[in-house]
């Protein structure tokens, strides 16, 4: 009797085991639609990256059979001076970029979403109007602001008392990578502003009725209801802006070229002027290049896992 109960439940367990001929179909079509984006993402993004990591372990100049190298380029970044100058540039202007990228765009949010409301569509169409403006558009309108005869800024600094005031302020080592990231926050401001004003709108009303009815001031408020229900949006807003720090290219390009003497040379600019021999007349070097490229990925990918972090951390605490 027990042998015929066990032997009734096993097979009960392998029919469970066993999908259905409709679920297999019901597999099968689903495969089906899947395929063409696997597809796609394999030919497009798959297989470049593949090559790129072959290419970053070889010697190439474009034509011709790449010469595996092995880790000769990697060992050749450590000792490149301008590649580590370069690196240092873009570590700075990321993290720069990033602290006021975020600290500003969320105090202007909080004030407009606080206050001023009724003027509030004013000032976000005003803040994000640069944003739909390319960067290379921005650039080149900037490079006329900052031009040292011509510029409007020197004449604006003469016109009120500041003549002392007055560089060459693509032209200064010192200033070009101040000047750079002024522009930068001048084009990004708009867009992550509306991030941030986007997730205060979310926050639930209720929680700053609670604080009020606990005696909480404005600042404690700020503290204590608004900053931490924006963590999840701070998180996103953090790693867009660390992302485009470290493969930030256009903008730079457009005003400097990395100039003068790399004194604003980002891994961006540094890789196109290697990949397309531009560097002091040079020949084509795509192997050392895609090498830099491999670099920037990672610091890219380390930007996606800080905000994995955030953001687990974020919902773990609302939890």
């Amino acid at each position: 009797m027990t042998s015929t109960v066990e032997r009734t439940r096993t097979a009960t367990v392998r029919r469970r085991r066993l999908p259905s001929r409709r679920n297999r179909r019901e597999r099968y079509v689903g495969y089906a639609f899947v395929l063409p984006t696997l597809v796609f993402f394999a030919a497009f993004v798959g297989w470049p990256l593949i090559h790129s990591i072959y290419l970053s372990f070889t010697s190439w100049t474009g034509f011709g059979t790449p010469t595996f190298t092995g880790l000769h380029n990697y060992s050749r970044l450590a000792g490149d001076a301008v590649f580590r100058k370069a690196l240092l540039i873009t570590v700075v202007f990321t993290a720069v970029t990033t602290v006021l990228q975020t600290i500003l765009p969320m105090l202007i949010a909080i004030l407009i979403n606080a206050g001023w409301r009724r003027a509030g569509i004013v000032f976000r169409t005003i803040l994000f109007i640069p944003g739909v403006v390319s960067f290379v558009v921005t650039g080149v309108l900037w490079q006329l602001i900052y031009d040292p005869n011509l510029g409007t800024l020197n004449r604006l600094l003469a016109d009120i008392g500041l003549r002392s005031w007055q560089h060459q302020w693509l032209g200064d080592p010192a200033l070009v990578v101040p000047a750079i990231i002024v522009v930068s926050l001048w084009q990004s401001l708009g867009l992550y502003m509306l991030i941030f004003f986007a997730g205060l709108q979310g926050i639930d009303p209720t929680l700053y009725e609670a604080a009020l009815v606990d005696g909480a001031n404005a600042w404690q408020r700020l503290r204590n209801v608004t900053v931490p229900m924006l963590r999840t949006v701070t998180g996103v807003v953090v790693a867009l802006n660390l992302i485009n720090g470290f493969k930030t290219f256009d903008i730079v390009y457009v005003m400097t070229r990395g100039g003068p003497n790399h004194a604003s040379e980002v891994l961006g600019t540094y890789l196109y002027s290697l990949a397309f021999g531009s560097l002091s007349g040079s020949a084509p070097q795509i192997g050392y290049a895609t090498a830099i490229s491999i670099v920037i990925m990672a610091l890219c990918m380390a930007a996606v896992i800080v905000q994995f972090a955030i953001n687990r951390r974020a919902t773990a605490d609302v939890r």
